[in-house]
């Protein structure tokens, strides 16, 4: 940072210039010393010529090392250094020095500068200053005024009034925050999605995925109010709903089949729903509090909001600092009851979900579990029904080279019949010997065992997600914004006047309050007369300035 760059306020001061005099060998050196060519300096320095001085070394005092016993001694000394100064440069340049060459030699010379530079600064600034003092005196009153009424209006019912106006201008600028408005600052209220997620914190699941901001609209805008919240549970949707089921191990399946209490078969439909309920209560329980905590700082956040809006719009509530906070954190308090019990809520959705398996909410996807099924079921009962084919055909094959059917007793024949005309009643039993084989009376976990248990747990897991996602946010508009719309007006209303039946002072601090105003109104009296006695001062000190110059004209 430059301070003077166009050194339009600078002195240019050679210091120690009866050191600098013996050193000059030639007259023409001392000359360019004194008279510098105007390339090396500023046209507008001050003086438009360096001055030259010389102080005597030595203290001013009356212990034993000092030199000079009072200043006028060392004033006398500066003086008659100026003068061998003088002498000096005058035997060295061989003439003697003009009116102007003295003139820039010596502290005396300077001094004598700077008083008449400063003398004529300040006449040309007197006509400025005497309006900038009315203006101050002007505002000084006004404060003196506003201070006058606030005391007077130190009256119970002034201040009772006073905090319902308040309240109810909070409660507009809050439901206007939720609506939407733009007179709030972004750039002071507002909050990206990277800030909301360090200060709100995150949604993560047990892998520790976090979306990426790309992948979410309006991720690098300053958002408040009902945008961020709109925006935090656009991205809790986005992220749980992306959420697929967590992988399955055999040894899960095995542990989860465990002993019924009247046999020791294995129910696979059960261990499904044990698995996925366990792995839906384990995935979407965290993100139930995470975003009931981002829920909640984003609506914490409305309050320093509304107070701005206020002051901003000249509802000053400054001095009554108070009930301000108070209010605030009235407004805490019921944003914090209310999202304890919208979670809680959430919670018993989330415990039913996953307590009891409903397959009425799990058959959304009927069709794709079917396909899925069927994929891996045909093959199997394709090779079945070939292995059928190829011994009956054999059967026949052998039954033809010995016997005839001329030769077969009628029984025979019949029966022969009756069996040759259903032959999927023996394949059908023996699949069912081996599905019960497969699934009830064998521990070894066949493969389409093991494909139909991931089935279904995919399919439980998916309407569970789908139902959590669906409830949640619903009861959290309901429960959660809903009653900052519906039942803050009241609850406020209730605290304060509550705290009026109590004692008036713990929302005003009535004492504290006319103690702070008093000094302030006396503070502010001084300030005015000291105003009023320096703006007199120069107005004097104009007219006499303006009358000196009409006598110098005329």
């Amino acid at each position: 940072m430059q301070v003077d760059p166009d050194l339009a306020r600078t002195v240019l001061v050679s210091t120690k210039l009866d050191t600098k005099i013996p050193q000059f060998a030639r007259a023409s050196d001392v000359e360019v010393f004194l008279h510098p060519p105007t390339c090396v300096l500023d046209g507008s320095l001050l003086g438009d010529s360096p001055f030259f001085t010389s102080v005597p070394s030595g203290r001013v005092g009356s212990c034993h090392e000092a030199v000079f016993r009072s200043n006028e001694e060392f004033k006398k000394a500066i003086s008659l250094r100026e003068l061998d100064d003088v002498t000096s440069l005058e035997d060295k340049l061989g003439r003697s020095l003009t009116r102007e060459e003295k003139n820039r030699i010596g502290v005396s010379n300077l001094r004598l500068f700077l008083e008449e530079l400063l003398q004529n600064r300040y006449i040309e600034s007197v006509p400025s200053i005497i309006p900038l003092l009315e203006k101050e005196h002007r505002a000084a009153s006004r404060k003196l005024r506003k201070v006058t009424q606030e005391i007077s209006d130190l009256d119970e019912a002034k201040l009772k009034e006073k905090a319902r106006l308040f309240h109810d201008s909070f409660l507009t600028k809050l439901s206007l925050l939720l609506k939407g408005m733009v007179v709030a600052p972004p750039d002071k209220f507002g909050e990206t999605l990277i800030n909301e997620r360090i200060n709100g914190g995150t949604f993560t699941g047990s892998e520790n995925f976090q979306l990426p901001n790309k992948m979410m609209a309006n991720a690098g805008m300053r958002l408040y109010g009902g945008a961020q919240y709109h925006r935090a549970m656009a991205e809790f949707r986005l992220v749980v709903g992306s959420i697929k089921c967590p992988p399955i191990t055999r040894e899960e399946i095995v542990n989860a089949c465990g002993v019924e209490d009247i046999h020791d078969g294995t129910n696979y439909s059960r261990t499904a729903c044990v698995i996925a309920v366990a792995k839906a209560c384990d995935t979407f329980e965290p993100f139930l509090h995470q975003l009931s905590f981002r829920l909640l700082y984003i609506l914490k956040r409305l309050s320093p909001i509304s107070v701005f809006l206020l002051e901003k719009d000249g509802e000053h509530f400054s001095s009554h600092d108070v009930l301000v906070k108070r209010v605030q954190a009235a407004f805490n308090r019921f944003a914090e009851s209310t999202e304890q019990s919208c979670r809680e809520r959430c919670m018993e959705d989330l415990e039913s979900t996953t307590r009891y398996v409903t397959w009425s909410l799990h058959n959304k996807n009927r069709a794709g579990l079917r396909h899925f099924l069927d994929s891996f079921v045909a093959p199997e009962q394709l090779c079945a029904n070939t292995h059928t084919a190829h011994s009956a055909g054999l059967h026949e094959q052998s039954t033809g080279l010995n016997d005839s059917k001329q030769d077969r007793p009628k029984g025979e024949l019949k029966s022969s019949h009756t069996s040759d005309s259903n032959p999927s009643g023996g394949v059908s039993e023996t699949r069912l010997v081996d599905l019960l084989d497969n699934t009830l009376w064998n521990r070894r976990l066949a493969p389409s065992s093991e494909r139909l248990v991931y089935a279904l747990v995919h399919q439980i897991f998916h309407g569970i997600k789908e139902h959590f996602l669906v409830t949640t946010e619903l009861k959290f508009n309901c429960f959660l914004l809903m009653p900052i719309v519906d039942k803050l007006a009241a609850l406020l209303r209730e605290d304060l006047e509550s705290a009026f039946e109590d004692d008036l002072d713990s929302i005003f601090s009535v004492t504290e309050l006319r103690h702070s105003l008093g000094q302030k109104k006396r503070e502010l009296e001084i300030e005015l007369k000291q105003m009023k006695r320096l703006k007199e001062k120069f107005t004097e000190i104009n007219k006499k300035l303006n009358s000196l110059q009409v006598r110098q004209q005329a």
